[in-house]
């Protein structure tokens, strides 16, 4: 075949998705398209310099769907665009799409390069493992509608019609590995069939029937290979375009390798080949992978909201304040938010003045106003008095999962562990090419099939599997075992930081003392009762520890509406009531030196109502239960530091628990306690710090690990690595112990690994294993590391009381 002809069987092909072309209607030069939509999605790229597109990937678009237009009609309608939008403010709006088109390393390319084709979207960020792409864009210049109109005319239109198609979608790609299963057993059982001529030795008479049976078999092999197989293939060859070797490779070279010498035997040396072998090599590594897959299932630690985040939410009731759990939030319940609370669902605000900050979502700090019938987006944070809202959205696991493990709110690097589990599985790969061809060429020499059936089952015997999965299985069922006695983590690799800790600092007031179990008493002038009504009006807005024993302390005295809260971290409280202002927190806050003598053992507040001082609330704070044998467990094994706002009224109580007075710092504002972690970690310390997430958020982010204690666990906060229930504080000691534990049961994990493969190769390379034995032997080698690692962790849970 000559040049031209050549390049004429080429340009046949779609240059855009590689679609046979029935003719050249639609061309660009040299460039034939298949239909003028992917004409379009060229001259679009072309148009905007993104043909860089087509380098990444050989014909790497999707045809676009046609006639498109009216079918997004609908999102015209705000209230149907309304319920997929995630955020909106005055500048942009944020939509999470499905995209199941999302194919190869182009599809990214092109999906985050959306801004050079429309800059109206200046964010775009490719979730491939998901499918999902997030998108910014201005409202203001370009609809909903029109955005996802340009995707679907560059080929990947979204699934908006999530609760239905999502599900089937999964229940397809779940049961497509029982398709090729099927199949791949049905082709078995007839080549083993049609093999007994072989197997029985029939004499040369029969040679015709020998052969006829062969081609029978050849013709099995073919769906087999090409279908059953085809994930082994298709996952080496994106490996090896992306030039990597992952852990599938060794399996198509060995696939691959038993059928060309297979056909080969059948089509020139009239022989049988080893197809029986061939396909029952598939069919038990797709039997191992659909046990693998049925064990992980039972044994999974999925991570979304219900099972890390502790976060509940008052919901009203019958004029009752009931705290119900975020996941049992329904459309038209009742909530209310009180100051430094984050929203949990979109809401419309049906009372109190919103002061929003949604930091969280855009990374802007500055609050935004908000009135009654307004839209209240999750993620948001009421800053000010306590609001009502009404839940118009449900919660979105995946929404409140993306804030809390957001980049921007953690300075800590990956995982060591994993880094190592990668790097190992790398070289693996490698390792075993080596041995296999090594031992190939070795038995050559005993002939061909010896040769073949060796370096076949060096392949399959040694997948690196088992070393992948050793760090996150251990490390998750770590999570599941935390999460299981209230301690929720966000990810791994805080397992692996709190490993390496040196010192641990505590907050006071809502961290070590129990919140809303006080003796509250006022001392100064007698409160009357309308001055009461406004004392408790004032700290029902906030969730500090201090404000609510001082509330639940007037049990007897009416609210009142309240105006223009404010909260300053480290100070206090104020507010407005018909006129009258109102100010709680410390001294200098209230800005008043009154004649009494404190009383130095117990915390002061002091109050003021239009600026004229009216006296202080001594709160004795009660310690939480254990306190003491917890210091003692900490002792000696780590530097232990107390950072308190408060004064140091309850020094000579907290003297029993920390034996350095030292290390008992009072009157510490979030500044000061920012400064003292990096003080410490400056000196080459590795520092926990515990706190109550409300004043503590820059020293709790700054730290090498973060832990926020709460009771009422509706404070979330992006700062921390961890949220712990307060009821569980004093098994802090069992769970740096666990930690440790978990991170030894890895390394111990990675050893049966190794053994296990060196074991398996050993056999391997004298000829002692079949590939079909290799292939059975092959997941059982990843699910006894799975076992070993489920059964250790829930060993040393046990023996440490979790």
């Amino acid at each position: 075949m000559n040049n031209n002809q050549k390049q004429a069987d080429l340009e046949t092909y779609c240059y855009h998705c590689g679609d046979y072309c029935k003719d050249e209607s639609y061309c660009i030069g040299d460039k034939v398209f298949c239909c003028v939509g992917c004409k379009s999605v060229f001259e679009i790229l072309n148009g905007n310099n993104l043909c860089d597109y087509y380098k990444l990937d050989d014909n790497p678009g999707i045809a676009p769907f046609k006639n498109v237009i009216k079918q997004f009609e609908f999102l015209d309608d705000e209230s149907v665009a309304e319920k997929l939008i995630d955020f909106r403010n005055n500048d942009f709006s944020s939509v999470t799409f499905e995209i199941p088109q999302m194919h190869c390393s182009s599809c990214i390319w092109l999906l985050e390069q959306l801004y050079k084709i429309n800059s109206a979207i200046f964010f775009s960020r490719v979730d491939f493992l998901n499918k999902q792409l997030n998108l910014k864009f201005d409202h203001n210049k370009i609809s909903l509608k029109e955005v996802v109109l340009l995707l679907a005319n560059l080929g990947y239109e979204p699934l908006l019609n999530l609760d239905s198609i999502q599900e089937k979608s999964k229940a397809k790609s779940e049961n497509k590995i029982y398709y090729k299963l099927g199949l791949a057993g049905f082709c078995f059982g007839n080549i083993m069939l049609f093999s007994f001529p072989e197997y029985f030795s029939i004499s040369r008479n029969d040679q015709i029937f020998r052969e006829f049976f062969n081609y029978l078999n050849f013709i099995l092999a073919l769906p087999v290979v090409f279908y059953s197989a085809s994930d082994y293939f298709v996952s080496a060859y994106k490996g090896i375009k992306e030039k990597i070797l992952n852990i599938d490779f060794p399996i198509s070279l060995g696939i691959t390798a038993l059928f060309l010498k297979s056909s080969f035997d059948v089509f020139f040396n009239s022989s049988a080949g080893y197809f029986d072998s061939l396909s029952g090599l598939v069919f038990f590594l797709l039997l191992g992978k659909i046990f693998q897959n049925k064990t992980y299932n039972i044994l999974k630690f999925d991570r979304d909201y219900k099972s890390f985040f502790p976060l509940s939410v008052i919901v009203l009731k019958n004029s009752e304040e009931i705290s119900v759990p975020v996941s049992k939030l329904k459309i038209g319940d009742r909530i209310k938010i009180r100051n430094k609370e984050i929203i949990p669902a979109d809401s419309i605000l049906f009372k109190g003045e919103g002061n929003i900050d949604y930091s969280f979502v855009t990374g802007e700090a500055e609050a935004v106003p908000k009135v009654m019938g307004e839209l209240v987006y999750a993620g948001g944070r009421q800053i000010g008095g306590a609001i009502e809202l009404e839940v118009v959205k449900e919660v979105s696991q995946s929404y409140l999962t993306r804030l809390w493990n957001n980049s921007d709110f953690t300075e800590h690097s990956g995982s060591k562990l994993e880094s190592l589990s990668n790097l190992a599985g790398k070289y693996f790969t490698y390792i075993i090419l080596f041995i296999a061809v090594s031992a190939y060429l070795f038995w050559m020499k005993e002939g061909a099939e010896k040769a073949l059936n060796v370096f076949t089952s060096v392949l399959i015997i040694a997948c690196p599997c088992a070393l992948a999965l050793s760090v996150p299985f251990t490390m998750g069922n770590t999570l599941r075992i935390f999460g299981r006695n209230k301690f929720y983590l966000k990810n791994i690799s805080v397992i692996e930081l709190i490993n390496k800790i040196t010192s641990i600092v505590f907050d006071k007031t809502g961290t070590i003392t129990k919140s809303g179990i006080s003796q509250v008493e006022f001392h100064g002038k007698i409160l009357k009762p309308e001055q009461a009504c406004l004392i408790k009006s004032l700290v029902k807005n906030s969730t500090h520890p201090l404000s609510k024993a001082i509330y639940n302390s007037l049990i007897n005295y009416d609210d009142l509406e309240l105006n223009n809260f404010i909260e300053l971290e480290g100070k206090g409280i104020k507010g407005n009531i018909n006129g009258i202002e109102i100010k709680l927190g410390n001294k200098l806050f209230v800005e008043e030196i009154f004649e009494s003598q404190p009383d130095k053992k117990n915390t002061q507040v002091y109050i003021s109502i239009n600026q004229e001082p009216l006296g202080y609330f001594t709160v004795a704070n009660k310690y939480r239960n254990g306190m003491k044998n917890l210091m003692r467990k900490l002792q000696g094994k780590f530097k232990l530091f107390l950072l308190s706002g408060d004064n140091d009224g309850e020094k000579i109580f907290l003297k029993e628990y920390f034996e350095d007075e030292n290390s008992l710092l009072f009157n510490q504002n979030p500044i000061e306690k920012l400064s003292f972690i990096k003080n410490l970690q400056a000196k080459g310390e590795k520092v926990l710090m515990i706190g109550d997430g409300l004043n503590d958020a820059g020293a709790l982010k700054r730290s090498d690990v973060g832990i926020s204690v709460t009771e009422s666990i509706n404070n979330f906060s992006p700062a921390c690595d961890a949220i712990l229930d307060a009821e569980t504080l004093t098994k802090l000691p069992e769970f740096l112990k666990m930690s440790a534990a978990s991170f030894n049961l890895v390394k111990i994990s990675f050893v049966i690994s190794l053994l296990y493969n060196s074991i398996g190769l050993t056999f391997a390379v004298q000829g002692f294993l079949t590939p079909i034995i290799s292939a059975i032997l092959m997941p059982i080698s990843s699910i006894s590391v799975v076992l070993f690692a489920i059964l250790s962790t829930n060993i040393f849970a046990k023996k440490y009381g979790l």
